[in-house]
């Protein structure tokens, strides 16, 4: 259970280099600022339709390897393939003619688009199989099943904290020298050195689970008992769940939505948002540069803190009186910090006008200015860890007592010009929506099915 639990460290370092690295270096590639959140659609999208299919042919496998071995190698052989489609673009499209003294490199930017859809999609092939296959191993046993997510949870914060690490420190490239070509500058080459060893590091996980923890094979008899499931195609059962759920499934539903409706603008921009707003600089200058390593830095603060919190779910909810409760005030932590960003965003441009008055050179934001910043990535370590937990385990109680996106980020940032903080702000009145109906329309769980919660919370994803 822990080799397949180490999976979730690989995954995540290279999920962790993606959330810090890849909006600044797509904007690199000539990609305008506004269009970053549509190609970022490729998570929702893979999410929604990868995972349930996955999900589904995993569970039907009758491979001589087993059900989950086959979809967990092939899904880290499709993110080696992709890692080197995202680092290599520029390379790729510089051989096929692009210009490198304009400002768009359109082959490029079609090579990277095709890696990140494919890399976002192998992420998700990876991670369902893996977590069914802990379940397979737990045979039932509470005890396992509570093990094997908090290995996951654990190794899940550690793949994190080194893929943020890795990001935020600037020499990286100098230990694989053939990464900086003319076509690819320091920034893209250390991008490069990042994902060469997010791709190791996966595939020598994946190897040893795939080699070291067997399967046994499914017989056709033993798919599905159930005649009409048989007969039933994977998008019709996932329909079919939809007509099946209750109110209190709906209303979950909608305080998610709005969540991640929130949630998206953060996940899509942070690093990008240190390099523009907080450090005043622009793509391919030096001063966005150590903003983007920066919020590397404060997203390896944030993978701490979550790692924390992760473990303190169960007596935070105690405390506050259940995991609904628990769930509405995280959401209104999350508004006031998406609020936040503009009064940190005033104070570095105030800054930065001091400056330019007195003719003084930027090194950058003031100590009070940066701390502050760093402090609000730690502080979304909080709400983010409930994110990853909480609607699944309400999700579950609601399920067994009942018997049963976001791409206009970007474009509304174009049309009012105003950089990242529109897009927060929306952001935190999403979020502060999402916190009032957690408090309001959520059912409050019962004592007797609190146990359900406490084993499912220790779940990240």
């Amino acid at each position: 259970m822990i080799a397949v639990a180490s999976i979730a460290a690989g995954v995540q370092f290279g999920w962790a280099l993606q959330l810090s690295l890849l909006t600044p270096y797509v904007q690199l590639l000539g990609v305008p600022h506004s269009w970053s959140s549509v190609i970022w659609l490729c998570g929702p999208i893979s999410g929604l339709i990868i995972q349930p299919t996955v999900g589904y042919y995993s569970d039907r496998c009758t491979s001589r390897f087993g059900r989950r071995r086959p979809f967990i190698f092939a899904g880290a052989i499709s993110v080696a393939i992709s890692t080197i489609l995202i680092g290599f673009a520029a390379d790729f499209g510089y051989s096929m003619g692009d210009d490198l003294s304009k400002k768009t490199r359109p082959r490029a930017v079609g090579f990277f688009v095709i890696g990140f859809w494919i890399l976002d999609m192998a992420n998700n092939m990876l991670q369902g199989p893996c977590r069914a296959f802990l379940g397979d191993l737990s045979g039932g046993d509470q005890l396992k099943i509570r093990i094997g997510n908090s290995a996951f949870s654990f190794l899940m914060a550690v793949g994190s904290i080194l893929g943020y690490a890795a990001g935020s420190y600037s020499k990286l490239y100098k230990g694989f020298p053939f990464t900086e070509t003319k076509a690819c500058n320091v920034y893209c080459a250390n991008l490069k050195s990042c994902f060469f060893i997010a791709v190791a590091l996966l595939l020598v996980l994946v190897i040893i689970t795939c080699v070291y923890v067997k399967e046994t094979p499914l017989t056709l008899t033993d798919t599905v008992d159930d005649e009409q499931e048989v007969r039933t195609p994977c998008w019709g059962l996932f329909f079919g769940a939809f007509r099946e759920m209750k109110r209190p499934m709906w209303m979950l539903l909608i305080v998610t939505f709005l969540n991640w409706f929130a949630w998206f603008p953060w996940v899509l921009y942070d690093t990008d948002w240190m390099g523009r707003e907080v450090y005043g600089g622009q793509v391919g200058d030096s001063l966005f540069d150590r903003g983007v390593r920066d919020g590397s830095l404060g997203l390896m603060l944030n993978a701490i803190v979550l790692a924390v919190m992760s473990v303190a779910i169960e007596p935070l909810s105690r405390l506050l009186g259940g995991v609904k409760r628990l769930r509405g005030v995280v959401n209104l932590i999350l508004a006031i910090c998406l609020a936040m960003t503009v009064l940190i965003s005033k104070e570095a441009k105030a800054h930065r006008h001091f400056l330019w008055s007195t003719s003084a050179k930027d090194n950058g934001p003031p100590p009070n200015v940066r701390g502050g910043a760093l402090a609000l990535f730690s502080v979304l370590g909080i709400p983010l860890a409930i994110t990853y937990s909480v609607p699944f385990a309400l999700a579950s109680i609601y399920s067994s007592t009942s018997g049963a996106g976001q791409a206009i980020g970007g474009n509304i940032d174009e049309a009012i010009g105003a950089g990242n903080l529109p897009a927060f702000v929306m952001g935190a009145i999403s979020a502060a929506i999402s916190a009032v109906l957690a408090f309001v329309l959520l059912p409050t769980p019962q004592p007797q099915d609190m146990a359900t919660a406490a084993t499912i919370a220790g779940g990240f994803h």
